[in-house]
């Protein structure tokens, strides 16, 4: 009898007949012998709706009154995906964020967990009920509420797993693996069977939506075996473990992009120790997460400093990198949010030369020209105007050899053939 943690999106649980698919998974893996913990999010487009709910009151509201609106949608999930469970003839217990104790700090919209009593969860596994929690919320130190970001309920239900030594965390979707791109964009993206931490760790960093970054960061350090799978099929989905000596000869394991980033370059910047300080600190002070950073050599004491930040930061950066600007004695600012970010992951880079030289060749083939560029030992980021996203994606995807083979077409019946010389006739 194993631990399972399942974790089920909002597409998953976006009416009532897929809470009851949900409900008849749970049941299944209960019959098959082993003890299960379901962590829900709002249904589809819930949270959406209650964020519009807010701006119509305030385009500026305090974030702590937010998170109390935004947490309601995962309660009424909870206690549908019990009742459906209960309604097959199982037993359930639904469990908001503070009946579990899932302490986090108090940054609201963006907390990160501290604690999790999972004490309530073993006494309900213990009467034979599925546990149903709600994910992406839980409470500060003072008992308000908190919310972990988007995607939040990926980090709750891995960090249930870590917290009850479970033996697997199933993330549930409405894909049915981790790809090398997004299909989307890419119509040859391959699933993969498995991935490593750290390359899924980059991915979710870099863009892709399938897990969040956070829940990786969980899974990685308490060596959670995580699978990603979808609730609509019975594909056995993607595992996301740890690293061994076959997954290094794989190059690249797969490409990333997001558009959802802001470039923001503070010109004439005194070349003096403590300048980057200052910036960089006014930032951090209101909670404002910095990605990439670029100096440029100094000329007659000065120097531009350039970094991207999410777009959702935008306005708030900008607002904070101008005071700080004028403080440090900067001759000004330029922003540019029509940008993006493409990215390649493998672990093989570690051990393999001229990969960043093979994607810059590729993107400058394509006539793309390259703003900025950050690596890391398993990754290469290249920043370039938004309108190049898909090509670039496609093209880094076919360079690295990463598009899925042509589906092979079987051969015709005697009816078929007869049919085609009719057509040529």
């Amino acid at each position: 009898m194993a631990l399972i943690v399942q974790k089920y999106g909002g597409t998953s649980v976006g009416d009532t007949e897929r809470m009851k698919n949900v409900a008849r998974r749970c049941l299944a893996a209960q019959k098959a012998g082993h003890d299960v913990v379901v962590v829900v999010s709002a249904m589809s487009g819930e949270t959406n709706r209650l964020l519009k709910l807010v701006a119509q009151i305030t385009d500026r509201p305090d974030e702590r009154e937010q998170d109390v609106v935004v947490a309601t949608g995962e309660q009424v999930s909870i206690g549908l995906v019990a009742m459906a469970i209960q309604a097959q003839g199982g037993k359930a217990v639904s469990f908001l964020g503070h009946q579990v104790r899932i302490v986090t700090d108090s940054t609201f919209s963006k907390a990160r967990i501290k604690s999790i009593d999972a004490e309530p969860i073993r006494a309900a596994l213990k009467q034979g009920k599925i546990v149903v929690v709600a994910g992406f919320q839980g409470v500060d130190e003072t008992g308000s509420v908190t919310t972990l970001g988007r995607g939040g309920s990926d980090t709750t239900g891995v960090a249930l797993a870590a917290a009850l030594k479970a033996d697997a965390c199933e993330i549930y979707t409405d894909v049915d693996g981790v790809y090398t791109t997004d299909p989307n964009v890419c119509p040859a993206a391959k699933k993969l069977d498995r991935i490593t931490y750290e390359e899924m760790l980059e991915l979710a960093s870099l863009g892709a939506k399938v897990l969040q970054i956070r829940s990786v960061e969980f899974a990685m350090k308490y060596k959670v075996p995580l699978w990603v799978k979808s609730s609509f099929t019975e594909d056995p989905g993607t595992l996301v473990c740890e690293e061994d000596a076959s997954m290094e000869d794989v190059l690249v394991r797969g490409v990333a992009y997001d558009r959802n980033e802001a470039k923001i370059t503070v010109v004439g910047v005194p070349d003096q120790p403590g300048m980057a300080a200052k910036l960089f600190g006014a930032l951090d002070a209101k909670h404002i997460v910095v990605d990439l950073i670029v100096q440029n050599p100094s000329r007659d004491g000065r120097t531009d400093v350039t970094f991207t930040v999410a777009k959702s930061d935008f306005a708030k950066a900008h607002e904070v990198v101008k005071q700080a600007a004028q403080e440090v004695g900067a001759t000004g600012i330029e922003v540019d949010d029509a940008i993006a970010k493409v990215s390649i992951v493998g672990v093989g880079m570690r051990n393999h030369s001229g990969v960043a030289a093979k994607m810059f060749q590729t993107l400058s083939q394509e006539g793309i020209n390259i703003q900025l560029i950050s690596t890391s030992e398993i990754k290469t980021s290249c920043v370039i105007h938004t309108k190049y996203t898909e090509l670039a994606v496609r093209a880094l995807h076919t360079a690295f050899g990463l598009d899925a083979p042509p589906a092979v077409t079987a051969n015709p019946t005697v009816s078929e053939v007869d049919a085609l010389k009719g057509q040529k006739a």
